[in-house]
């Protein structure tokens, strides 16, 4: 049985918003170019928190008892993360070029399929594991924030060089 969802963003916010059936159901609020976010779907918080520099993870933390519920890995070509919560085993990916379709698959209990914008899109799910779906809007908003850092690095030296 598949679950659908659908997520909003405003252009400018830091905040994702997660409906189904046209109730929110959950949100995801980053801190704008922080190592750490804040989410709550169906009554239950996570934080994620960001370590390392040039190999980065996030522990995500379940807010009831401060634990460590999972983590997740993050490869160097921004197309894969590896996902890991209460011990099973996943892994998100981009499914074609313009990063506007990305799942999550693995331990045998179906995929999360994700589809969206930066400021909307829709989710099915055949998973009832809510951490696991607002871990795939993290690690695509962690892609997009650390594309537009390496935009900036890049393009900000050249225009001061050609001013």
């Amino acid at each position: 049985m598949y679950n659908s969802y659908h997520w909003k963003k405003r252009i400018f916010s830091d905040t994702y918003r997660v409906y189904s059936l046209n109730q929110q159901t959950g949100e995801l609020r980053n801190r704008t170019f922080s190592a750490s976010a804040d989410g709550e779907i169906n009554g239950k918080r996570y934080t994620f928190r960001t370590k390392g520099f040039f190999k980065q993870q996030t522990e995500i933390i379940d807010h009831s008892d401060h634990s460590v519920v999972g983590k997740i890995t993050f490869n160097s070509w921004m197309t894969k993360a590896y996902i890991t919560i209460n011990g099973r085993e996943y892994t998100w990916k981009y499914q074609n070029i313009w990063n506007t379709r990305w799942t999550i698959s693995g331990h045998g209990n179906g995929d999360i399929k994700y589809k969206g914008t930066s400021t909307g899109g829709q989710i099915e799910t055949s998973t009832d594991d809510d951490l696991l779906l607002l871990t795939g809007l993290y690690v695509t908003n962690y892609y997009r924030q650390t594309t537009l850092l390496v935009l900036v690095a890049v393009f900000v030296p050249i225009i001061a060089a050609s001013g």
